[in-house]
């Protein structure tokens, strides 16, 4: 075989391998984007629900005992005020009768208004203004001056509510304070915060603004690890003082 036809298989076999090597690049990389759009997809356990985050500025929903007015700008007879959320979560409604509102936001209530009235008023414009209500509030609890229910008025922060709940007393562990804030009707997130280190160091750039609903425990002894998430009905086992 003449050189030149040694030289020019010994091309085509590189060329080949280098073409192979570019497929199997190709196929890597798609293979890498596959594996990376399945790993942002939270896996979910067939035995339990996923927590899903809440969103971060959650509306307000009406729970039983809330009162609200409803005002029509064209229908002012229609006009009610202090209507009480039963028990059951209904109101009764001048015109259309009982209506379930338990669970909704106020726009979500206005809406549902707007769909009640609708079957006897042409479009009505109806506005909704919440009375009473329950006010946002935390928790505190654990090895503090004061332990308890406080409102949550503004932005409070977790060093904030220790002090409103009377500090630190001396049996308390600084470093592992607890927060839990409920992430839906199934699942409470748990995190620990080193609020000794905070201080220590003066720095509150990790020092949590509290959301409403939010509870800290401050432990006496040593905490160990805890899951980030923990179904609601074992929040209780995790804040017994007796377990520490």
């Amino acid at each position: 075989m003449k050189s030149w036809q040694k030289q020019t298989i010994t091309l085509s076999i590189i060329l080949a391998l280098a073409c192979l090597s570019g497929l199997a690049q190709d196929e890597r990389k798609e293979a890498a984007i596959t594996d990376t759009s399945v790993s942002t997809t939270p896996k979910v356990d067939a035995s339990q629900s996923s927590p899903a985050l809440q969103a971060r500025h959650p509306r307000y929903r009406l729970e039983a005992g809330d009162t609200f007015d409803i005002t029509f700008e064209l229908s002012p007879e229609f006009n009610q005020s202090a209507i009480a959320v039963q028990p059951d979560g209904f109101v009764t409604l001048r015109g259309v009768g009982d209506l379930h509102v338990a669970g909704e936001t106020v726009p979500e209530l206005i809406e549902a208004l707007r769909n009640a009235y609708g079957r006897i008023l042409h479009d009505p414009i109806i506005s909704v203004t919440l009375k009473e209500f329950d006010k946002p509030f935390f928790i505190a609890d654990g090895q503090l001056g004061k332990p308890g229910k406080y409102d949550l008025r503004g932005e409070v922060t977790l060093t904030e509510a220790i002090a409103i709940a009377g500090g630190f007393t001396d049996a308390s562990k600084h470093s592992q304070v607890l927060l839990f804030r409920r992430v839906n009707e199934e699942w409470t997130s748990a995190q620990i915060f080193n609020v000794k280190a905070m201080h220590a160091k003066g720095n509150l750039k990790e020092d949590p603004v509290l959301h409403p609903g939010d509870m800290l425990f401050v432990p006496k002894n040593k905490f160990s690890k805890i899951r980030s998430f923990i179904p609601n009905a074992s929040v209780g086992t995790f804040v017994n003082p007796t377990a520490f």
